[in-house]
């Protein structure tokens, strides 16, 4: 996170981007598998996520993050298309992360991660597709543009 935050240029839009992909797609999973329904996701490891949930999320999610991202630091129409699906990446690592967090509770037998907000999964539900999204962001950040400006490798193309 620290990585891309202090980025050079654009650190502030990297972190308000990731941001808006990961409760935008955690919150629109959510909706989307409630109002829609269908075939459960992986019902051994979490058996109220639905597919209907999983496209939900990647398609409002990403829109989401495009959306804010354009609103922060208005996109050239040439970066777009690459920063769309780049978001469409990190919103799918997103619900890879939530459902890992998942597999670890239900292998430990923990409902929970823990009990700060009652009748929610805990502290964890908030982090774990942040962690795994900022994680996936900074390393493709890197690998484009360096140390110093891995924010910059995420939107100019």
């Amino acid at each position: 996170v620290c990585l891309l935050r202090f980025s050079v240029f654009d650190g502030f839009e990297a972190m308000t981007w990731l941001f808006a992909i990961v409760w935008g797609t955690d919150v629109m999973a959510y909706f989307g598998g409630r109002v829609i329904g269908g075939r459960k996701l992986v019902p051994r490891i979490s058996p109220s996520k639905t597919w209907s949930g999983l496209l939900a999320g990647l398609i409002c999610g990403t829109l989401i993050g495009i959306g804010i991202l354009d609103l922060a630091a208005p996109l050239a129409g040439e970066t777009v298309l690459p920063v769309l699906l780049l978001g469409l990446v990190v919103s799918a690592v997103s619900q890879a992360g939530d459902l890992f967090e998942s597999m670890v509770k239900r292998h430990f037998g923990v409902k929970d991660a823990s009990r700060l907000i009652p009748g929610h999964g805990g502290v964890m539900d908030r982090l774990d597709g942040f962690t795994a999204a900022s994680t996936f962001a900074a390393l493709f950040g890197l690998a484009r543009a360096g140390t110093a400006a891995a924010a910059l490798g995420l939107f100019h193309w």
